[in-house]
């Protein structure tokens, strides 16, 4: 063999190596940050879980939290004080009538409030401007315990 083809062949080698080890480079970044990520929805999804108990909420499991809420609130802290959220609310706050039966109700203050102890561990910057939309709303203690 002659000293070209030699060095051809090295040449693939180490671009082979380099090209493996840029590969596992990347795959140890992704997976590190996914566990970052999964540890930091956790901690939310347990703090989540601990507020929720003491205002004597039923709380969901762990995992439903982590998967619905992840680590940054999901849809919940999208925009919690805008106007499509505003409708949802209002829509939910009905007596369940479609079209031109369906009539606002009074709804249950603590249900209402609940969402406010998820944006405090989720998203605590947004629930000053969500506090002032619930406290436009008429709200009454309707369920009982």
């Amino acid at each position: 063999m002659t000293r070209s083809m030699m060095a051809s062949r090295h040449r693939w080698i180490y671009l082979g190596a380099i090209v493996l080890l840029v590969g596992m480079l990347v795959t140890g970044l992704l997976t590190y940050t996914q566990l970052h990520d999964t540890n930091e929805a956790n901690r939310k999804a347990k703090q989540l879980s601990e507020a929720l108990a003491a205002a004597g909420y039923p709380v969901p499991s762990q995992n439903q939290i982590v998967h619905t809420l992840g680590e940054d609130g999901g849809a919940v802290c999208e925009d919690p004080a805008g106007a499509l959220q505003q409708a949802q609310w209002k829509y939910g706050m009905a007596n369940g009538a479609g079209g031109p039966g369906q009539r606002p109700v009074l709804s249950d203050r603590e249900v209402v409030l609940a969402e406010t102890i998820v944006l405090s561990v989720y998203c605590p910057d947004k629930l000053a401007a969500i506090k002032d939309k619930i406290d436009d709303l008429k709200l009454e203690d309707t369920v009982r315990n």
